[in-house]
């Protein structure tokens, strides 16, 4: 059989966009830098929206919505932020066959439509914290696009919050990097991600820090995967975000902002893909457990709706495959493709022997199993597999990541991997420097790992590689 995607090690980028072909993830808009998002990649959206939006509603964040429509003097209120994306706007100045008053932007992200509006509905410190989250998409004009990685527009969440002061701000920043971004994207995406702090250079647009969660992905480079970010007062001075104090003053809030994205499927391709597709955690996969007729025969299709309803009732998500008309080879792969974490084969010559063979995406192995096993060998599959696909990210994480004590050594270093480097080695001069080569210096950690306040802490070290 002709294989089906390039391999990885001949042409990662190509194999990316082949699986994302293959697999019926994703196809090209109709205007350059779009994506329409087929069916088999909306799942796995609509399952990451499921488990992130439980995690920011525990968080104590509530979801609302603001418009697609941001006034262009809103962004021009907070300087640095307008400066920083103005690359990227798309500005409408005409609606309803006339020249607009006042030309509008197409949502780049919301702080000010936002901050507008908390400075109406914050009076007292009472009313703090105040806890948003909106679902949307947004519109940021790419000049080399690459779907789920950098499009023009996407989908995504973006967490707006105010609080009485600094210390609030950050450690609710804090939280969501922690307990919601990081927490899903190892615990449930299988990627350990690196939790740091951006440089100066790399913060976003009108923040004072942001953190940010790092994932490698399987050609060695980096891939920012979700950020917050401590806004200080900026956007609460630029829209008037005050409250009356418990002793009766009056104090401008202090904010954060913070958002992940459809960035997240390109990373779950990149981190766990193989030569065969695309390799889904159990704990995200939309279908855990696709049960497949192998061939018609007496009772095998019976056999197979049984085991399916037995999974399901199990609490197992499962798809179900009964199409005898088309070639098993040609589905198979299919299934393959699309990185189904268990296959259960049923087909005559299996049930003869009593049994159905389990199939494991994440090593590829097929084991006959009697039919009443069939329930606990794939609950046990999709536990194992997902702590597998886990330590295999992370094993490659640690195997492509080495320890320098000099720019030049992290800038060679980078081209196969991750270097960690002192950042007093490197600096915003070296920084610079880095950045006219292709690499960046991805975050900045503690030596025991934690999160540092600045960049002007002693003895920080820096993880330095190229990214997407």
């Amino acid at each position: 059989m002709a294989r089906v995607l390039t391999p990885r090690a001949e042409d990662f980028p190509r194999w990316y966009q082949d699986l994302i072909a293959k697999a019926q993830l994703a196809d090209n808009g109709p205007v350059r830098g779009t994506m329409v998002i087929r069916p088999a990649g909306y799942a796995i959206w609509e399952r990451m929206q499921a488990e992130m939006d439980a995690r920011i509603k525990a968080a104590g964040a509530e979801n609302a919505y603001f418009p697609l429509f941001i006034p262009e003097n809103y962004l021009k209120r907070e300087a640095e932020h307008v400066e920083g994306f103005s690359p990227e706007l798309a500005v409408v100045t005409h609606g309803g066959g006339k020249q607009l008053a006042e030309p509008v932007v197409v949502r780049p992200t919301s702080e000010t439509v936002i901050g507008e509006f908390m400075a109406k509905w914050v009076d007292s410190y009472r009313d703090l914290p105040l806890l948003l989250n909106q679902w949307a998409n947004v519109v940021r004009w790419e000049l080399r696009p690459r779907i789920f990685l950098r499009t023009s527009e996407f989908l995504w969440q973006e967490g707006h919050t105010a609080h009485v002061d600094q210390a609030d701000a950050r450690a609710y920043a804090r939280r969501i990097l922690h307990d919601v971004y990081a927490d899903f994207m190892i615990g449930t995406l299988g990627i350990p991600v690196v939790v740091g702090l951006k440089t100066a250079r790399e913060r976003f647009a009108g923040a004072t820090a942001t953190y940010t969660c790092e994932g490698m992905m399987g050609d060695g480079k980096a891939l920012q995967l979700g950020t917050s970010h401590e806004l200080g007062q900026n956007f609460a001075k630029a829209f008037d975000i005050t409250y009356t104090s418990a002793t009766g003053g009056v104090e401008h809030a202090w904010t954060t902002s913070w958002g992940t994205s459809t960035r997240m499927l390109g990373g779950l391709i990149m981190a766990h893909g193989d030569d065969n597709g695309l390799r889904v955690p159990p704990r995200i996969a939309p279908i855990q457990a696709y049960v497949m007729v192998v061939k018609a025969g007496d009772g095998v299709g019976e056999a197979a709706a049984k085991l399916r309803d037995a999974l399901r009732d199990a609490g197992v998500r499962v798809g179900f495959d009964d199409r005898t008309d088309t070639p098993f080879g040609r589905r198979a792969v299919d299934a393959e493709l699309k990185g189904y974490p268990v296959r259960v084969e049923v087909g005559p010559r299996d049930l003869t022997a009593g049994n159905a063979t389990v199939v494991r995406r994440t090593d590829g192995s097929k084991t006959p199993v009697p039919v009443a096993d069939v329930v606990a060998t794939v609950l046990a599959a999709l536990d194992a597999d997902q702590r597998a696909l886990h330590d295999e990210a992370l094993a490659r994480r640690e195997s492509r990541t080495v320890t320098v004590e000099t720019l030049a050594d992290a800038i060679e270093a980078a081209a196969t991997g991750w270097a960690r480097v002192p950042w007093s080695a490197v600096g915003a001069q070296g920084e610079a420097d880095a950045n006219g080569k292709g690499v960046t210096v991805r975050c900045l950690l503690r030596a025991d790992g934690s999160l540092p306040d600045s960049e002007d802490e002693p003895d920080l070290i820096a993880v330095l590689g190229r990214a997407y």
